[in-house]
């Protein structure tokens, strides 16, 4: 009996034994946790990335960019050509994956404040798909170590730097801001909700839409216009923003602008810029409008000229102010300007506009709000006319000598408001020797 208890025991422990070398062995097959290798970058690039590249979507690059960027210019055919391309480029932080350059730059919009064209959830999901492949791809010792690609087969955007800063939305909205905002005191008094007109207006015609001066400022002015169709990208000089104050389109207000004068010249140029951004027409560096080199900022200072000549009537009138110099005579370039049509009676009137040089602490204070003013004192004017209407033929044309009918000395303390104008009389005009 003892001895059949012995053998039974034995036969558990022998058992129990095979048991352990099994589990043991078992154990000993499971791999360790290897890092992830050019395999796992693959993978995560043919499930996330290339799904990117090939779709008609936008990507998140309109966040910022209007034309001349997509997230797709900087992906190639396969993971390797892609992460060499990038790394290339400096976008890539090889230690630090999660901080790499291209991540941040597909995260700029999330500091966006106005509405967006992309989801947040498509931005999120562009974020992280490149996120995950980045890390797989910087953990790979060999795909860190492969050699530079040539210059030609690296992965961009086909524009030039400077096309692609030019097409940045706060780009866009600070020409607006110098075009088209710098000049809305012409229009405020009906169209803007502040307007003393804003509230006949809108029980007359039985809606706002022509309130198109945001009170929340210049970037909802922006907005709004181009929402409204105000903004004709095929045919800038169509836009209603142009054609309305011409009255080359019925116009409640009657005519505001005349083809060419300095207002047209504003708004039509950030218009012509603004269609050609949006229609990704700048193709190089060279083909962009010239840097602003002055600022304007209209004053609430008038300065009226009576009994003109016959001749000057329906005409248009340019006056530009310069300031004396200190030495005797006076500045080159004048510091405030001002254009309309002369009145069929003779008279001529309107609101000065100063000017500045762009960047200058005078600009920078306009632009946060200062209201632009003229200092008191003498300052010669020179009256030009444009007798042949050639402002009308060529609206960038501007009037010169060749156009001046005469000049003078103006002293004026510039009083603001239409019923305290700076009156002087044509015949005071002469033309200098």
């Amino acid at each position: 009996m003892k001895r059949r208890s012995l053998v039974i025991l034995c036969r558990l422990a022998c058992l129990t034994l095979a048991h352990t070398v099994v589990v043991l062995a078992a154990a000993a097959e499971v791999p360790p946790v290897q890092p992830a290798g050019p395999g796992d970058a693959r993978a995560v690039f043919e499930r996330r990335i290339k799904p990117i590249f090939s779709s008609p979507k936008p990507t998140s690059c309109l966040e910022c960019h209007l034309a001349g960027v997509d997230l797709k210019n900087y992906i190639r055919p396969s993971s390797e050509l892609t992460f060499r391309s990038l790394r290339d480029q400096g976008l890539v932080d090889l230690d630090q994956p999660d901080r790499s350059r291209i991540l941040a730059l597909i995260s700029m919009g999330d500091e966006a404040k106005s509405p967006s064209l992309i989801r947040s959830d498509v931005r999120k999901a562009e974020y992280e798909a490149f996120a995950e492949w980045l890390r797989a791809c910087c953990s790979d010792q060999a795909l860190r170590a492969t050699p530079k690609l040539p210059e030609k087969d690296l992965a961009r955007p086909v524009r030039p730097d400077g096309v692609i800063l030019h097409a940045r939305k706060d780009q866009v909205l600070a020409s607006f801001e110098d075009h088209v905002w710098s000049q809305r005191f012409r229009c405020m008094s009906c169209h803007s909700p502040a307007g003393d007109q804003a509230t006949k207006l809108t029980a007359e015609q039985g809606d706002q839409d022509f309130l198109w001066i945001r009170p929340e400022g210049p970037e909802a002015t922006m907005a709004y216009l181009i929402a409204q169709g105000m903004i004709d990208i095929k045919q800038p000089e169509r836009s209603l923003l142009l054609t309305k104050p011409a009255n080359q389109v019925k116009h409640a207000g009657g005519k505001k602008l005349e083809v060419g004068d300095q207002g047209y010249k504003e708004l039509r140029t950030w218009i012509e810029d603004y269609a050609r951004t949006v229609s990704d027409g700048y193709k190089k560096d060279k083909d962009l409008p010239p840097t602003a080199t002055v600022a304007l900022g209209m004053t609430d200072s008038w300065l009226k000229i009576t009994n003109s000549p016959g001749g000057w009537g329906e005409k248009l009138l340019q006056v530009d102010l310069h300031a004396a110099d200190g030495k005797g005579g006076w500045s080159r370039d004048p510091v405030a300007t001002s254009d309309r049509v002369v009145f069929a009676n003779g008279d001529w009137q309107h609101v000065l506009t100063r000017i500045a040089p762009a960047g200058s602490d005078l600009a920078k204070a306009w632009a946060k709000g200062e209201k632009p003013t003229l200092e008191p004192g003498k300052y010669l004017a020179r009256v030009h006319i444009d007798a042949n209407k050639k402002l009308q033929k060529d609206w960038r044309a501007r009037l010169g000598p060749d156009d001046l009918v005469g000049e003078t000395v103006i002293e004026s303390s510039w009083p603001a408001g239409y019923g305290s104008m700076t009156v002087i009389q044509a015949s005071l005009l002469k033309k200098s020797r």
